[in-house]
C-alpha cells in the first residue's frame, strides 16, 4: 500500500517539474559570474572546469569572467593548452577558443604569471590580460553588484 503511495507521487514530479520550470523561464534573471581558478595541467579535468562552465553559462545569456591565480596561469600557455585533455572533454585549447569566441575576459594573476615565466605573448593568444589583487576584487564587486534592466 505505502508503496503505490509513493509511486503516485513520483509519476507526478515531471508534471510538476514541468510546471516549475516554465514558471522559472518567465523570471529567468542574467547573472554575473567570476569565475577563479588554481587548478593547472596536474589535473586536467579540474583546469577546465573554468573555461568549460563559463562558456555554458555565458551561453545560457549570463555575463562571465575569469581570473586564474597560480598554477592555472600556465594553462595561458598555447602549448600546455593544447596538451591539458580534461576526462570526457576535448583539449583545453578548444573550450579556452569558445571562451575567447564569446568574449569572456580572462586575467591570470601577474605575479603568479612572472613566477612561473607566462608573459603578454602567452596572454594574447587568448585575448587575456594580467591582473592584480585590486581587479580581482574589482571582479568580485562586478559579480555582486545587482543588475538594472
Amino acid at each position: 500500500m505505502q508503496r503505490r503511495g509513493l509511486l503516485s507521487r513520483l509519476v507526478a514530479l515531471p508534471v510538476l517539474a514541468g510546471a516549475l520550470s516554465s514558471a522559472s523561464a518567465l523570471e529567468k534573471k542574467t547573472l554575473r559570474i567570476m569565475m577563479k581558478s588554481a587548478w593547472g595541467s596536474d589535473d586536467p579535468t579540474k583546469a577546465a572546469f573554468p573555461f568549460l562552465h563559463g562558456h555554458a553559462l555565458a551561453e545560457a545569456g549570463h555575463e562571465v569572467q575569469i581570473f586564474l591565480l597560480g598554477e592555472a596561469v600556465s594553462l595561458m600557455r598555447a602549448s600546455v593548452a593544447k596538451a591539458v585533455v580534461p576526462v570526457g572533454w576535448p583539449p583545453l585549447a578548444e573550450a579556452l577558443e569558445k571562451v575567447v569566441a564569446r568574449k569572456i575576459p580572462i586575467y591570470a594573476c601577474g605575479a603568479c604569471s612572472r613566477a612561473r615565466g607566462v608573459v603578454e605573448a602567452d596572454l594574447s593568444n587568448w585575448n587575456a590580460k594580467f591582473g592584480n589583487p585590486t581587479i580581482f576584487v574589482s571582479l568580485v564587486e562586478w559579480a555582486d553588484r545587482v543588475i538594472t534592466e
